[in-house]
């Protein structure tokens, strides 16, 4: 069964900040919650491959992603390995002249399979629908 969620806010802050604040893959784990660990494998100004760590209650899973970056505009990310048959998903920033910024997330998924989606769904949907908001307070934290 495949899961899409697509969530956008407004933010008071210019575009490339905001792509610069999600591309920080190894801040990850100082505000999201349920993110126990990252590492960066390969980053430049055009891609990354990164994994991201997701805990709770005791369960764990970790999963690789290769990220295609257009700087201050779009992120696309693409599943290498984890417990999913696929991730894909984008982050998009349109700017709203100098000062503010229309932050998207279009992403899809799907479980390995039917253990897979029941010790990890539970988390990872929560993750999922509240990343938006997590980045949200991330700007107000470091852009006041």
């Amino acid at each position: 069964m495949t899961t899409h969620i697509q969530r956008s806010a407004l933010l008071p802050y210019p575009a490339q900040a905001l792509f610069d604040m999600v591309n920080d893959v190894a801040s990850y784990p100082r505000f999201l919650p349920w993110c126990s660990a990252t590492e960066v494998f390969f980053a430049d100004e055009s891609e990354m491959r990164a994994s991201m760590t997701v805990a709770k209650a005791g369960m764990s899973q970790t999963f690789r992603t290769h990220n295609e970056l257009e700087p201050g505009k779009r992120i696309e990310m693409r599943l290498e390995e984890g417990p999913f048959s696929q991730l894909n998903g984008v982050w998009e920033f349109k700017a709203l002249g100098d000062k503010a910024c229309k932050i998207s997330l279009d992403l899809t998924f799907e479980y390995a399979g039917p253990l897979v989606r029941a010790t990890l769904g539970p988390l990872f949907n929560q993750a999922a629908n509240t990343l938006v908001d997590a980045f949200c307070e991330r700007a107000k934290a470091l852009y006041g």
